[in-house]
């Protein structure tokens, strides 16, 4: 038993650990974003985090359905059902073009969306232009996400690694060079900066598609002589894949409805919350690498027919998560201040300086507090999508989300005057209660009774 478990550990890190790189990259790209924004304009640091979250919680519902493909790969592997890799594979790309359609609308009442919010005028100039660009080009990043599926849910995320890093090795140098207009490319600011991360993706999307639609495939899984729509496969990508783009969405939503409130209590408040959430991503994306690792895995052993399986794969994703969690608690703990100044631009006023680092370094500890469940978190809802467990996370998350957070937020903040730390320590009690919830539907094991693909033969 220990020789397969040490097994599981080397299965759980080839398939995981690729895709923990490949959010790392994203996270680099990100972190880097914020970084040059920050050290251009103050402004442009404070404006960006609002604007670009508040696209990424429409997108996060479209990203959240489409990489539910994922999972059906997944679990058509572990049955040995390669025609249906294909045909998942093209139900997502339907729906992709679906959500570019829809989310390129929702870029247009970007003026009225950000007064109703209600940060200062300038913060809302420069948030309106970068909502835009990235409505407009999310379409490219859902795309890239479906089709990353095709590997990831076989279990070959080497190849989403790759192209994730080439993506951030093509975006970081370009998102420096049209923020700061340098190397012959116009200053743009904060809308090159958005510019630069569209680019990436349709880069991203543009490989993953020379990549798949090759003759080998095509003869092995089908991708071209499957892509008809098949409406009763499509029926059931939405009826799982729409909680999980709804979990998402709710995820990205209590993240966003506290950065905008955050951003009532003053300028500074919100740049430094955005800085502290930025320093947060080190660990937060990384998490969804290994997250959707145990949803592969979990995948092919339950399509299969091997709870067990999927009982120890899920486990040693977690041991493994939390050992890499307890460094960057360490981190954020002993070495705030450098982490801090990273972002900070080098003309700021001594006192402002001082005062920003002071709020940063209590931030980091409140992350450092929170870390654990909302990595424990992320990473037994992985194991539950797997399964086909989406509704449970949809509902408890929503539920979580309203009377832990969002209810106590705004009732302490708009009614009680309620400050930025209190605002921090509702968001750590939301954590805390919902790690409860799905640890505990995990344990119960209601998640090894449900069916996603047909046909199947399960063995407990």
């Amino acid at each position: 038993m220990a020789f397969f478990t040490f097994g599981k550990y080397k299965e759980v890190l080839r398939i995981s650990l690729p895709l923990v790189l490949s959010m790392g990259a994203t996270t680099v790209m990100e972190f880097t974003d914020r970084i040059f924004l920050g050290r251009y304009s103050m402004d442009a640091l404070a404006a960006s985090m609002p604007a670009g979250i508040t696209s990424f919680l429409f997108t996060s519902f479209f990203l959240g359905t489409a990489g539910y493909v994922n999972v059906f790969i997944a679990q058509y592997i572990g049955a040995n059902d390669n025609k249906g890799v294909g045909a998942s594979l093209w139900q997502g790309i339907y729906f992709s073009i679906f959500g570019a359609v829809l989310m390129a609308l929702i870029a247009l009442p970007a003026v009225k969306l950000f007064a109703f919010i209600g940060h200062d005028p300038e913060i809302q100039q420069l948030e309106v232009i970068y909502f835009r660009i990235l409505c407009y080009g999310t379409g490219a990043s859902i795309l890239g996400t479906t089709l990353s599926c095709f590997y990831s849910g076989r279990g070959l995320t080497r190849n989403v690694m790759l192209v994730h890093i080439i993506g951030t090795v093509f975006n970081i140098p370009l998102d420096y060079a049209i923020i700061n207009g340098v190397w012959g490319f116009p200053e743009l600011g904060i809308q090159g900066a958005a510019l630069a991360t569209v680019m990436s993706w349709i880069l991203i999307a543009f490989i993953f598609i020379v990549l798949i639609f090759k003759k080998k495939y095509n003869e092995r899984f089908g991708v071209w002589t499957v892509r008809r729509f098949n409406p009763e496969l499509f029926m059931r990508l939405m009826k799982f894949g729409i909680p999980g783009g709804v979990q998402f969405f709710l995820d990205i939503l209590a993240f966003t409805f506290f950065i905008l409130l955050v951003g009532r209590l003053g300028k500074q408040e919100l740049a430094v919350t955005n800085l502290v959430m930025s320093i947060n991503s080190l660990s937060y994306m990384p998490m969804f690498g290994f997250s959707m690792g145990v949803s592969t895995l979990v995948g092919q052993a339950m399509g299969g027919g091997k709870p067990y399986s999927a009982v120890i794969a899920a486990n040693a994703t977690a041991h493994i998560a939390l050992s890499y969690v307890f460094g960057l608690v360490l981190l954020f703990i002993f070495f705030p201040t450098p982490l801090i100044k990273i972002f900070l631009p080098a003309d700021l006023a001594p006192a402002d300086l001082k005062n920003i680092i002071d709020m940063g370094i209590i931030l980091l500890r409140f992350v450092a507090a929170y870390l654990f469940f909302d990595s424990i978190n992320i990473i037994y809802m992985g194991v539950l999508k797997g399964a086909g467990d989406s509704r449970f996370i949809m509902w408890s998350m929503g539920l979580a989300a309203v009377f832990f957070l969002f209810i106590p937020v705004w009732v302490g903040v708009t009614q009680f005057g309620m400050g930025l730390y209190f605002s921090w320590t509702c968001i750590t009690i939301y954590l805390f209660l919902l790690c409860i919830m799905i640890f505990t539907r995990f344990y119960k094991g209601k998640w090894k009774t449900i069916r996603i693909i047909e046909n199947q033969e399960r063995a407990e």
